[in-house]
């Protein structure tokens, strides 16, 4: 872990103490610590003192196992999905260490600003986490940041309302209780799409091969969820309705990720339940839903002037002690293999869930420069299937609009 790390600045340290003994007044020209600026940004949570101040306790830590930097931090806030877009748009001024959103990564390489990881510190992330999760982080065979958490949505559910047997089935959910899904959010929606054959750029890197969201597969399930909308148990979920509809006991049911946790652990407590997601019963054949998924990193500025104390700082943030914190203060999901094996955090529900729908009812999420138009068009199949002007009438020339509008970049 990061012991290596720690008996690296051990060395340093000792070698420092025996060369002022005899006599000598420098380890490679100068005894003195040297000085050191490290702009950090994180989400405004992780500096609160309501969430106990994640990023200061960490970095005070990390200070303290190196000597031989006098460090002065300097925090900012950004979160992880806007971070990505500062530091490309002005590396130079943005900061040495920063918190992204894997999805994020061709915006900065693109503009040369993310640095890669190699040798003994990509050996260091390689050894404490999963191949699927690096895989998240990787472009051209290039490592280009510490994963903290895996990123992606899930079932969240009310025990007293549904059984363990009924939450893998999103049709025997909606016989007993009223299920809200973010129907017109494009990170959402593809899900149902996706777990009928659609598929994206291929592999997900094969941008040459474009989006297929047209073919009858896709149309069936534009009809489907027609349907799916009509069926008065299933409600949509904008500007948080389905938290509301939880909280007043209207929904039982809501998909989201972690960063909700808290809030529905206020509203269910002990009937709280969390699943990965569930089948749909499409011309009479069971399809298993399919979320994106990805990763949230720590990533470094090519441009700092402190590479070498940047680098060790955000192994340092990825590590599993510093996820362990995190996930006391905020319950962010640990990725880290070795926590991943405690009992506390093989037990706690959410964990299950979320790293459940990572590996089995997910698909990495596309990170090629094309994924950009993808959102908007189903955003929008989405709010016309709500409204009502997508209809089983032109569900076909709808979904056919869709997939094009997928393909294009906007340029007739």
């Amino acid at each position: 872990m990061y012991k290596r790390m720690k008996r690296a600045a051990a060395v340093l340290l000792a070698l420092a103490c025996l060369l002022a003994l005899t006599g000598c007044s420098s380890l490679g020209g100068s005894s003195e610590t040297e000085s050191v600026r490290l702009m950090v940004w994180s989400p405004s949570e992780d500096q609160s003192q309501d969430s106990g101040q994640w990023l200061q306790t960490c970095c005070e830590n990390f200070a303290a196992l190196h000597p031989e930097w006098d460090i002065t931090f300097v925090y900012g806030v950004a979160d992880e999905a806007t971070a990505a877009d500062t530091v490309a748009q002005d590396p130079e001024a943005s900061a040495d260490v920063f918190m992204y959103a894997n999805d994020n990564i061709t915006t900065m390489t693109d503009a040369q600003a993310l640095a890669k990881f190699g040798g003994i510190y990509e050996e260091e992330i390689r050894s404490s986490n999963s191949d699927a999760l690096l895989d998240s982080l990787t472009l051209d065979g290039y490592l280009y940041g510490v994963p903290y958490t895996t990123n992606t949505w899930f079932l969240y559910y009310d025990k007293s309302v549904f059984s363990e047997e009924d939450v893998k089935s999103l049709d025997a959910m909606l016989e007993k209780g009223v299920v809200s899904f973010p129907f017109t959010n494009s990170w959402y929606l593809p899900a149902f799409y996706i777990g009928n054959g659609c598929t994206l750029f291929g592999d997900g890197t094969q941008e040459e091969l474009g989006v297929d969201f047209g073919g009858e597969n896709a149309v069936e399930v534009t009809n489907y969820l027609i349907d799916l909308i009509a069926n008065p148990n299933f409600v949509v979920d904008a500007d948080g309705s389905g938290m509301a509809g939880l909280r007043d006991g209207s929904i039982s049911a809501i998909f989201s990720g972690s960063w909700d946790y808290d809030s529905v652990k206020e509203i269910l407590g002990d009937n709280l339940g969390a699943a990965a997601l569930p089948t749909y019963e499409l011309n009479g054949e069971e399809k298993q839903m399919y979320a994106y998924a990805g990763s949230k990193a720590i990533g470094v500025n090519a441009h700092s002037e402190y590479m070498v104390a940047a680098v060790e700082l955000a192994i340092y943030l990825g590590s599993a002690e510093c996820q362990q914190l995190h996930y006391d203060l905020r319950s962010v999901i640990p990725c880290n293999t070795e926590l991943l094996e405690q009992e506390e955090i093989q037990n706690d529900p959410v964990v299950i869930a979320q790293n459940d729908t990572f590996d089995r009812t997910s698909i990495l999420q596309p990170f090629v420069s094309q994924m950009g138009n993808c959102w908007t068009p189903v955003e929008n199949m989405g709010k016309a299937i709500r409204n009502g002007s997508t209809t089983h009438d032109n569900a076909e020339e709808q979904t056919v609009a869709m997939n094009e509008a997928m393909n294009s970049d906007g340029i007739s």
